[in-house]
């Protein structure tokens, strides 16, 4: 177990096994870049900024498997030899997701994505009512209604 002043392994930090997948690196990246990105977090700025940081290093290093195999080496200790045994699976528990509120970028965009909506709509009706054209068009198989005939049906 690591000293209490020592840092956090990479591994630590990605909350993934020393046997991840770069699949299983690259999600749980992303997924604690979004909780930790100081535009999309509710942690103060230098804390987040931080926490983002040595996100984006572990992740720089563990994505390249040169790098990986480096660091992996530097984790051992030297002296004890490394046993064909396998460890223990070490469970990892992650934080079930929390739905987090809209930022205001977010707002905005969804604001604007239905003013342009509205704007088209508006626009292709206007200019459909200014070339004369009819709103609504019955298809050519459809029987016209005929208000002289009582059955409904024209002949």
């Amino acid at each position: 177990m690591p000293l209490a002043s020592s840092p956090p392994s990479y591994y630590t930090l990605l909350q993934v096994p020393q046997s991840a997948s770069p699949q299983e690196l690259r999600q749980a990246f992303r997924g604690l870049s979004k909780r930790y990105h100081p535009d999309t977090t509710v942690l103060p700025a230098g804390e987040a900024a931080l926490a983002f940081q040595q996100l984006q290093q572990a992740y720089g290093v563990l994505s390249d498997p040169a790098s990986r195999q480096r660091y992996d080496d530097q984790l051992r200790p030297a002296s004890v030899p490394s046993s064909p045994v396998a460890p223990p699976p070490t469970i990892i528990s992650r934080p079930a997701s929390v739905r987090r509120d809209l930022s205001g970028g977010e707002w905005l965009a969804l604001l604007l994505l239905g003013f342009a909506l509205v704007l088209s709509l508006v626009l292709g009706v206007g200019v459909a009512w200014m070339r004369g054209a009819q709103l609504v068009q019955w298809p050519s198989w459809w029987p016209e209604v005929d208000p002289t005939n009582v059955t409904g049906l024209a002949s």
